[in-house]
């Protein structure tokens, strides 16, 4: 089957095929139908199955009659990050060039006003992240009253991302009467009760068992000991051993382990950049770009590249670690072997990673094989790694800690001095005993010092030799204002000596100096 069969508009066809593509993916040719005929859709698909174009190109054949009004867009896309929202966009870009449609981008890290002055335009296509779009309704800079078509991409991501309550928000602002085409890779039971809460008589479409990877992708795993510096190590070695190495994508589980690859890639002359959560967009989106035309052909990423992504030609994927919820390793190792292509992902599995391993294998089916090569074979043990590196114990004492990143922890560091020998000493035994430092000075000390007997302080006597009275006797038989603490009575003129100036204050008693 063509595209020429779904029933698509000239203009969307003739964009097509100037695309190159001639023929649908099983979720296009099944979907476009569907939503071509107003119907909700259910569609089941794994990733890199060409599901944007399932929506987009439907979308655009609706969109070629009618017109947008001020702040009420006609459609709604829904995304769970930045990046999967502006890679949407640029598929309307691409295919509709030959359409006059407006089409807006609410994401995170863009002035609200810049957003709001395209809401104001009108709308026809309004590409949004959840957050960001129900800020701009509390603001009541927008209107979802006039939304026909609402889609929900990669939901189960959705899910784990935490954006559940406010997609039910969402769906309770558009209109009952929209269609709704929603796309998932797994069917969790909270998607299943969103799908069944909010489609109405869905047509489901599964094209392919939930999480399972693509037939083209040679999977691979390598073993490694500690997490640190050998994993770093072992993880340089298949990069320069790689020989169909084009381009790869390296995933780490946390934003900060992101940024520690990336900057040990960098100083051992890798090519590398990186994208992860923290950054600004503009930063985000200037990294996928360089990684996209080959300038960077290295990309260490967090899972928030995982999902959707459409980079052509990726040829290796690496998981430094292995992601803690096994479907995330299906979406991470699908940025490769997309459209038909080969791949390989290659998996580095230190003894903490070994239980999500294990629920990788049983969740796709299959053990992954060990990978196989002649340069980790040669790496030398681990006491000391392949750069030459020896290992060090305890903190670094130099102030710059990236210059040392990759260096191994454990044993002597270079260039510390040895500690000179000492003579050995002779047994406790043969020891002779040492005679008491201050034994001479005591009969010294004594004939010195007189010592008077200490006399023995009687009950009710003071320090002053003193009869002590009872607190309560003596204060019983003192008159009222005797026996309690009394504040000092301040000085008065009269208590002063004449000639007495010391309760003045001392500029007053400097000369006056008269007026020449």
């Amino acid at each position: 089957m063509s595209f020429s069969n779904l029933g698509l508009s000239d203009k969307v066809l003739a964009a097509v095929t100037a695309a190159g593509y001639t023929t649908p993916t099983p979720i296009q040719e099944q979907a476009i139908p569907h939503a071509l005929a107003r119907k909700d859709v259910l569609g089941i698909a794994q990733t890199g199955t060409g599901k944007t174009a399932a929506f987009v190109l439907p979308m655009l054949t609706m969109l070629e009659k009618g017109r947008a009004r001020a702040r009420m867009p006609r459609t709604l896309i829904l995304e769970p990050t930045r990046e999967l929202a502006a890679q949407v966009k640029e598929q309307f870009d691409k295919y509709g060039a030959g359409q006059k449609l407006n089409v807006a981008l609410l994401i995170g890290g863009v002035s609200f006003g810049d957003q709001d002055m395209k809401l104001t335009r009108g709308v026809d296509v309004l590409i949004a992240t959840p957050g960001r779009l129900l800020d701009h309704t509390e603001r009541g800079g927008l209107l979802l009253t006039g939304v026909e078509l609402l889609v929900i991409d990669e939901a189960d991501r959705m899910l784990d991302m935490g954006f559940i309550p406010d997609i039910e928000r969402i769906c309770k602002l558009v209109p009952f009467t929209r269609q709704t085409l929603f796309f998932t890779a797994t069917m969790p039971p909270e998607i299943r009760r969103i799908t069944e809460t909010f489609l109405h008589n869905p047509v489901k479409i599964e094209v392919a068992k939930p999480a399972t990877a693509a037939a083209t992708i040679t999977q691979s795993q390598v073993a490694v000991s500690r997490d640190d510096w050998q994993k770093r190590d072992v993880l340089r070695t298949l990069l320069r051993e790689a020989e169909d190495l084009k381009n790869a994508i390296i995933f780490c589980n946390r934003k900060r382990e992101v940024a520690t690859l990336a900057k040990s890639l960098q100083k051992h002359g890798f090519a590398v950049g990186a994208l992860h959560g923290d950054m600004e967009q503009s930063a985000r989106l200037a990294a996928l770009d360089q990684f996209r035309k080959g300038e960077i052909p290295i990309l260490v990423a967090s899972d928030v590249a995982a999902r959707g992504l459409d980079i052509p030609a990726v040829s290796h994927v690496f998981n430094f670690d292995i992601p803690h919820h096994s479907d995330d390793y299906v979406h991470r190792i699908g940025r490769t072997g997309r459209a038909g292509r080969t791949g390989f992902a290659i998996s580095l599995v230190s003894p903490s990673d070994q239980k999500s391993m294990a629920a990788v294998e049983k969740l796709i089916g299959t053990s992954i094989a060990k990978h196989e090569s002649a340069a980790l074979d040669a790496m030398p043990a681990h006491e000391e790694s392949a750069e030459g590196e020896a290992p060090r114990s305890g903190r670094r004492r130099s102030g710059n800690r990236e210059a040392n990143d990759d260096a191994p922890r454990g044993g002597r560091r270079d260039g510390r001095r040895e500690r000179s020998a000492r003579p050995e000493r002779a047994p406790r035994a043969e020891r002779e005993p040492r005679a008491p430092a201050n034994e001479a000075r005591a009969p010294e000390n004594e004939a010195q010092r007189e010592r008077k007997p200490r006399r023995e302080r009687r009950p009710n006597e003071d320090r002053n030799g003193g009869q002590q009275q009872p607190a309560a006797a003596s204060n019983a038989a003192l008159p009222p204002s005797i026996g309690r603490p009394q504040a000092p009575r301040p000085r008065r003129e009269e208590d002063f000596e004449p000639g007495d100036h010391s309760h003045l204050p001392a500029f007053l008693l400097r000369p006056i100096r008269a007026r020449a």
